[in-house]
This record gives structure tokens, C-alpha cells and sequence, in this order.
């Protein structure tokens, strides 16, 4: 594609092709455009096809597209409509899907490289303009990471289906007529009956609704002598007064009302209903549509209630007039046409939530929606489908909603406090490396945590070190799945039984992994459940479960976390508000199914960084036997000199993260533990960087990350 500037000397290069362009109207003839240019600074664009040489004298052969569009500079913003009711990419009829995504790629790349614009603001014709309806641009905005910025909403009535007037309508143009009110057209050359009808909108715009029209009377009056046939003005008389009033921009299947305005007088004669009906069953019933317009009021977002009756009484149907908002920035551009870009020349976040949101859609945003419109918020249906879900896929008996992950393990053990007598202070084995909240939920339950090293080969608890640990107060054994691998829970769960003590998984990170062919969450007492939304299930914000076969278990934890109540306005016990709330659910019950699929993607990239990565500065974790045992929340690697290497891999639009820089008996919160000697904790903890793991991970950039992990190198 190549893109010409637009200037004079190609008007009529413009015009011939804005003709029979598939989605142009009127609106687009440059005589139209112009009118107001001194306003902003043009900046439209002819997009040909291949090779095409600026000498001044270019024709339509080889044209495929226009961009009509004006630039804001202190905005920064390139706006495709700016002065216009809608602007878009006008196209060829023949035009391709692909031609379309490569085009407005090419504008884009234009208005960011020349103008260093930072946004481009898009509004597409709607489709009732089109001769031909298309959605190539819509597609070509979804490819570009647009998103809506606002919507406007139409009333238009089907000319070849209407619906039958509502009586109401029908009794007050009969109204209308009874008081000697008549229609009247203002053609161009009276600008006396134009000046008296601007007068009366204007008046009516400002006091009502507080806007002015977007049009002044010189300019109104200036293009309709430019477009005779297609911008008109029709008023209400009573006794040669204008009491009302409409301008129509006449394209050629739509009767677009630009301006409605009715004084006080014509409001109470019925001014309006009587020249809506004139221009349904008279002036325009060979149109397709006669489109009302949208509301002036909050720039159209919302609409005046009397108004919408007014034009639903005629028939009318909603039509959207969306207004769409793409980053210039956004790396999406650069890859819409189909072609990857270089990893190198693109960020690769270490987990980008906003595209794995996107990957869900439309199914996420309907599914919210239902939760809006339901009027039903918390502990409705959509929280008990997906603890059933859940409860089946993990297979146990129970799943109990919660507030987040620290609460779930927090409520498991308060209710094993209830249900088997602990004491204030008994003790719960958890391992030293594992993300503070394991801990706090043992505190928060009244009890102290025991830290167990991990093994530096897995960096999970050390279950040949667990002896070391028990004490006559020991009630309890946590094991963290951490990073998404699965403990042993053969040997844990044989310890803690011949000692007497109950087995609590924190299963935060392990959603769907397997061991011995049972799921984490059903391979302990009880587990502890977080959909944070970065977790390899993620809700939309804070969530979470505790899941177990245990029926007095179940009981107690959902009436703990309900105030201590089973039973509304019943407490049996102290609980507190921990509660996941509808939205979360139902998003929660979309991403379900493909949990398998994207941990089996998280397992390839696993092999394939585990398979390429060669260099000796860099400790890879260790790959479980079953690969169903590991489901990588994340890929831990270890290197001495990880601040240097976070830093290189940064520098190359790698991102990466450290679970977690600082062991939880360093940290302040716990100065108690400040001097304790933890080694292989602590090394963890000073060495590990996870590198990105995403679903979402190309081939491409996996291998870039490889290649650049290969290449680091440091005098250490």
C-alpha cells in the first residue's frame, strides 16, 4: 500500500472515488469536508494499491481506499470524523478483507511515524448507509487492539417495515392540524427563514440541553446552497411562526435528521408528531430509513427518555453510532496483517492479563453481563454452578466460595480448631519459601507456623526433613504447591498420618495438576484455593475456595465465612465476610473448560525452555517424571547474578518477575524470625528469576527468550 497525503490538486480524484465508494456518502465530498478545514489541521489520506508516485496528476486506478480524517495536535490524536456525523475508511467495492487490514495498518504506521500522532479515533459509517454493508474496517480495528470509546445510540425506522404508529402519535398530529398547524420546507435562498429556524434551535439547545448546534447559521447556510438536494430544513408554522423543526442530510438510502428542535408552543400542539409523519408517509417513504440522529444530551451517550418515546412511537429501532480508539503505540498494529513482529521489536510481558481476557471473548463480557443484569450479586447461581464445576473437576464432594486464598486456608484451619480442639498456638508445618500469605493464614487462624526448608532440586517442602520438625504441639502439615508442581503427597500424607495430623494443600498455584491420577485439591484433608487473576485460573479480582470431602468440614467453613451463619440472621459462631461474588463466578465458569489446554501450553514452553536453554550460569528447575505433576505458574530459573540478568533480559523487552525477592523470615513483618538461619531458603530466594510462561507464548518468542538466555554471560 502507499499513502498520498491529500491536497487540492487531487479534489477530484477524491470526489470521483468517494462516489461509488462502498460506505461513502455526501458527507465525504470534499465540498462538504472543507467547509470547516480552518478548524483543524486536515490530515486525510489517499491509500493506493502498490507502488504509486506523487506527481501531482493521480487518478483513481490503483485507489483503494480513503481516510478522511483531521489532526488535534494538542491531543496528540488523528480523529477520522472530526466535524463529520461519521468518518471511517471509505472503500472500494472490490476491496478484500486483507487490502482493508493493510491498509489501515498503513494509515496507522503513517499518522504515528509522521505526525507522531499517539491515537487514532475511529467512527465507522453505520451499516443503514452503506449501499454495500461491511464489516472489513470493524475487523481491522479488532486486529489493532482497539476499544470502544463511546456509543452513540440512533432511533431509525425501517421504511420498507414499518410498524404501525402508535394511536398517541396519530392523536397529536390530528392535534397539530386542528390548531392550523402546517409544514413548511426553508430552501437555500431564504436565509430569513433559515436565520429564524437557527434562532429557535439554538434557543432550544442551549436551555435544554446546554449545547450549541455543531453547525452555525453561516455554515448551515452555506452548504445547503452547496448541497441543495441533500441538506434540508423542515418546519412547523402556526400563524407564520416557526415552532418547530428538522434538518435532513439527505444520503442515498438514508434520511438522516440532523437537528430537532420544537419551542414550548410546537411541543404542546404536537409540532413534531405531525411532521414525523409527514416525512414517514409522505416526503421520504421511498427511502430506506429515516434516522433520527442521537440525543445531544451527554454527547449522545445517553438518551432523553421523552425522546425515545417520541421516535419509538414511529417504529424506530436502535442503531449504534460507535466511536472507537486505537493507541498508536500498541504492538497489535504491527501484526494485523498477519505477520508477527521480530519478538525483539515487542515487549513480551511476563503475563499480559488484558490479552487473556481477550482470548475469552465475547463469551467474558456476556457472561458479566448477565451477572449485571440479573440483579443478583452474591451467593446467587452463577457461585453455585462453578462450585459444583470446580467440586467435579477436582473430585471432591465440596467446594466452598471465598473471599481469596488466604482466607480459604485461613477458614480450614479455624474450623479444624472447632472441630478438633486445638489450642491457641498449635502448630502447623509450612515450608520457609513459600509466599507469605501461607503463613499468615496460620496466624490469622490463631496457630504458629513451623518454617520447613525446601529441597533446593524442586523447591518444594523437604520431606526428609520433616522429623526434624515435629513437637507435641504439631496439629497440622501445609504443603505448597509452589510454582505449580505437586508435593509428594505420598510421603506427606504417610507421615502425617502415623503422626496424627491433618494434611492442608496450598493449592493456589497448582490449578489442575495431578498426582498418582488425583487432582491438587483432592490429595489432603482440605486445600486452599486463590483465583487471583494472574493464577493459571484467574478470576476478574479476588477469589477463592477450599475444597475437601469432609462434610463438617464444608459446614463449618461456608458458615464462617458467612458471619458464622447458615442460616440468615443465625449465628452459630464468629465467622467473617469472605464471600467470591457472582461476577468473579460466572467469569470463573467461562475460562473452566480451557484449563487443560492452556497448562498443556504452559508445559510445552516449560520443554522447550528446559530442552534450549544452554548455559551454565543458569540453574533450571527440575522436570517432574509425570509431566501431569507440574503445571507452571511459573518457570523458576536460578542465577548468582540475578539482579544482571533481570536487567539484560529487561533491555531486550523481556520481562520477568521474582516469586519472591525477600523469604518471609526476612521481612519486617516478621522481625521475630529476622535471625534465623534458613540457607537453602534463603539462596532460593537471593537467586530466582521466573521467565514468562503465558498461554499466550508464541513459538517465536519462546525462542527468542532462549536464544537470548543463551547469549547472557557475566564475570561473576
Amino acid at each position: 500500500m502507499t499513502i498520498i497525503p491529500y491536497s487540492i490538486y487531487y479534489k477530484d480524484t477524491w470526489n470521483k472515488f468517494a462516489a461509488r465508494a462502498k460506505n461513502a456518502t455526501f458527507l465525504h465530498q470534499r465540498d462538504f469536508m472543507d467547509y470547516h478545514a480552518d478548524r483543524f489541521c486536515d490530515c486525510s489520506l489517499l491509500i493506493y494499491d502498490g507502488d504509486v508516485t506523487d506527481d501531482g496528476h493521480l487518478g483513481t486506478d490503483g485507489l483503494k481506499a480513503l481516510f478522511p480524517a483531521n489532526w488535534v495536535e494538542a491531543e496528540h490524536t488523528v480523529y477520522s470524523h472530526q466535524g463529520l456525523t461519521y468518518g471511517a475508511l471509505l472503500m472500494a467495492v472490490d476491496i478484500t478483507q486483507q487490502e482493508v487490514l493493510e491498509a489501515m495498518q498503513a494509515v496507522m504506521q503513517y499518522y504515528r511515524d509522521m505526525l507522531q500522532a499517539e491515537r487514532l479515533v475511529y467512527k465507522p459509517v453505520p451499516y443503514i448507509y452503506s449501499p454495500y454493508p461491511t464489516g472489513e474496517d470493524l475487523y481491522a480495528m479488532f486486529r489493532a487492539g482497539a476499544r470502544l470509546k463511546s456509543r452513540g445510540v440512533s432511533s431509525v425506522v425501517s421504511m420498507q417495515h414499518q410498524l404501525r404508529m402508535r394511536t398517541l402519535r396519530q392523536r397529536k398530529a390530528k392535534k397539530a392540524l386542528d390548531n392550523n398547524l402546517y409544514i413548511d420546507r426553508v430552501v437555500e435562498s431564504d436565509t430569513q427563514g433559515i436565520h429564524d429556524y437557527w434562532q429557535l434551535l439554538t434557543q432550544v439547545l442551549t436551555t435544554r440541553h446546554n449545547v450549541a448546534p455543531v453547525h452555525s447559521e453561516e455554515e448551515i447556510t452555506l452548504l445547503m446552497r452547496r448541497f441543495p438536494r441533500e441538506i434540508r430544513i423542515f418546519v412547523v408554522k402556526h400563524e407564520e411562526r416557526i415552532v418547530a423543526g428538522i434538518v435532513t442530510f439527505l444520503t442515498q438510502q438514508v434520511a438522516h435528521i440532523q437537528y430537532i428542535a420544537a419551542g414550548d408552543e410546537g411541543r404542546e400542539l404536537g409540532a413534531l408528531d405531525l411532521l414525523f409523519t409527514h416525512l414517514i408517509n409522505d416526503r421520504y417513504k421511498q427511502m430506506e430509513y429515516l434516522d433520527f440522529g442521537i440525543s445531544t444530551e451527554h454527547n449522545g451517550q445517553w438518551l432523553n427518555q421523552g425522546l425515545i418515546f417520541q421516535k419509538e412511537g414511529f417504529g424506530g429501532r436502535a442503531v449504534c453510532y460507535d466511536i472507537y480508539e486505537v493507541e498508536l503505540s500498541n504492538t497489535a498494529i504491527r501484526c494485523m496483517t498477519g505477520e508477527e513482529p521480530r519478538p525483539q521489536d515487542a515487549a513480551i510481558r511476563f503475563l499480559d492479563l488484558k490479552a487473556i481476557n481477550d482470548s475469552f471473548e465475547p463469551q467474558l463480557s456476556q457472561a458479566v453481563a448477565d451477572v449485571l443484569q440479573s440483579g443478583w450479586y452474591l451467593q446467587g447461581d452463577k457461585t453455585r454452578k462453578f462450585e459444583q464445576q470446580w467440586a467435579d473437576y477436582c473430585g471432591t464432594r465440596h467446594c466452598i466460595m471465598v473471599g481469596n486464598g488466604m482466607d480459604a486456608l485461613t477458614l480450614i484451619l479455624r474450623a479444624y480448631r472447632q472441630m478438633e480442639g486445638w489450642s491457641d498456638g498449635d502448630e502447623v508445618i509450612v515450608p520457609a519459601n513459600t509466599f507469605i500469605a501461607s503463613i499468615l493464614a496460620i496466624e490469622e487462624a490463631g496457630l504458629t507456623p513451623v518454617l520447613a526448608e525446601p529441597s533446593l532440586r524442586d523447591y518444594l517442602i523437604d520431606t526428609e526433613r520433616l522429623d526434624e520438625l515435629l513437637t507435641p504441639r504439631t496439629r497440622a502439615i501445609m504443603p505448597v504447591h509452589l510454582y505449580g508442581r505437586v508435593c509428594n503427597m505420598t510421603a506427606i500424607n504417610a507421615w502425617a498420618q502415623s503422626h496424627g495430623l491433618k494434611v492442608v494443600e496450598d493449592a493456589a498455584q497448582a490449578h489442575g495438576a495431578k498426582y498418582a491420577g488425583r487432582r491438587a485439591g483432592h490429595l489432603a484433608d482440605a486445600a486452599g484455593f486463590s483465583f487471583y487473576p494472574g493464577k493459571n485460573l484467574g478470576a476478574l479480582g479476588d477469589s477463592g475456595c477450599v475444597t475437601t470431602d469432609d462434610d463438617q468440614l464444608a459446614r463449618l467453613v461456608r458458615m464462617m465465612g458467612n458471619y458464622g451463619s447458615a442460616e440468615k440472621y443465625v449465628f452459630e459462631c464468629k465467622g467473617i465476610n469472605s464471600r467470591t461474588d457472582e461476577v468473579q463466578a460466572a467469569a470463573l465458569s467461562v475460562k473452566l473448560p480451557r484449563l487443560d489446554d492452556d497448562n498443556d501450553r504452559r508445559r510445552q514452553i516449560a520443554q522447550q525452555y528446559s530442552s534450549g536453554i544452554d548455559n551454565p550460569l543458569l540453574t533450571l528447575p527440575a522436570m517432574p517424571q509425570n509431566p501431569e505433576e507440574h503445571v507452571f505458574y511459573v518457570y523458576p530459573v536460578r542465577c548468582p547474578a540475578r539482579q544482571k540478568l533481570q536487567e539484560y533480559l529487561a533491555a531486550r523487552n523481556i520481562q520477568t518477575l521474582i516469586h519472591y525477592p525477600v523469604a518471609p523470615h526476612r521481612q519486617k513483618a516478621f522481625s521475630e524470625w529476622n535471625n534465623r538461619r534458613l540457607p537453602v531458603t534463603e539462596r532460593i530466594h537471593r537467586e530466582i528469576l521466573s521467565l514468562p510462561v503465558s498461554p499466550l507464548l508464541s513459538d517465536r518468542q519462546v525462542a527468542y527468550i532462549i536464544e537470548t538466555l543463551n547469549d547472557f554471560n557475566v564475570d561473576l
